[in-house]
């Protein structure tokens, strides 16, 4: 006899604003415990300190995490000059401290060095795994160990407001795998100052951003009403894939996707187009999969009852 799976068919994107404090496993446990959903997963871990934009993908959904979390994203941070921290964060325990402070000209003078396609060393206190450990518990065990620096891009870092001598609040935006503990502790190094994070918010995640997020006491208000009230707070399966060219099929074609067949792009209207590609028929997303040599081949379907 099968089994009976624990929760309900929930699918679609809920674009939390994490609230400081939480980690984001934990964001995703209550907001699925909320939905008595089946599934659930986020694109994109944010620390506990942070707040803002963490995208929770619900059944269907899951299967475009890969999508969301390839997709740029943009912080607001603040650093606080004259001191660094094991964790390059206010959580962590002060290992330096310096008495220069910078001006604003000093700070916007440093920044294109930090834009770009540029060599960043993660932060000790991360997920990163080291010869199958994460790197968190080494550091917290205080184990000698090193981490390899690597590539990332900031596409723009910009200096919003200095407040006071010891506080600087700037913007970024950012590709995949970028650390912004990493980027307030390297400005404080350029500077000749030191610097940790002391506050960060995400903005934006690929085309999720903060007009369409939802507080989780919004989530926890409708679903305390009921189950259905909380679920038109999800977004569609497939706007995680707005980056991405949408194909149109016939009923019959989308049988033949359903079935992992692919489909022949025939005729004069046939689209022209390579790569990536997501396929809907009458409004409902099919398939993820990709177009060559004139045909759709798909890689991921989606199941239309969620």
């Amino acid at each position: 006899m099968a089994r009976r799976r624990k929760g309900q068919a929930v699918s679609g994107w809920l674009i939390l604003d994490k609230p400081e404090g939480m980690t984001s496993t934990r964001a995703v446990g209550r907001v699925r415990w909320l939905y008595d959903a089946v599934k659930a997963g986020h694109a994109g871990t944010l620390d506990p300190l942070a707040t803002g934009i963490l995208p929770i993908a619900f059944g269907e959904a899951t299967k475009t995490v890969p999508f969301a979390v390839e997709g740029r994203k943009a912080y607001r941070f603040t650093v606080r000059f004259g001191a660094e921290t094991d964790t390059d964060d206010t959580e962590g325990k002060v290992t330096e401290t310096s008495d220069r402070r910078p001006t604003a000209a000093e700070i916007e003078a440093v920044l294109p060095q930090f834009t770009g396609a540029i060599s960043q060393v993660p932060p000790r206190y991360s997920a990163l795994k080291v010869e199958g450990a994460r790197a968190y518990d080494l550091a917290r065990n205080e184990e000698e160990f090193e981490l390899a620096p690597r590539v990332v891009t900031v596409d723009r870092l910009r200096l919003v407001d200095l407040p006071d001598p010891d506080h600087g609040v700037l913007e970024a935006e950012c590709g995949k795998g970028t650390y912004v503990r990493a980027l307030a502790r390297d400005l404080g190094r350029a500077l000749g100052c030191l610097g940790h994070v002391s506050a960060l918010r995400r903005t934006r995640v690929g085309s999720f951003t903060e007009a369409e997020a939802v507080t989780l006491e919004e989530v926890e208000a409708a679903a305390q009403e009921s189950r259905e009230a909380a679920l038109p707070l999800l977004r569609p399966v497939e706007t995680a894939l707005q980056d991405l060219p949408a194909l149109n099929l016939s009923s019959a074609d989308a049988a033949r996707l359903r079935q992992g067949q692919a489909v022949l792009l025939r005729g004069r209207d046939a689209p022209i187009m390579t790569g990536p590609v997501y396929a809907v028929s009458k409004g409902a997303l099919v398939a993820l999969g990709e177009v060559a040599q004139g045909e759709f081949r798909p890689r991921r379907i989606f199941n239309p009852k969620g």
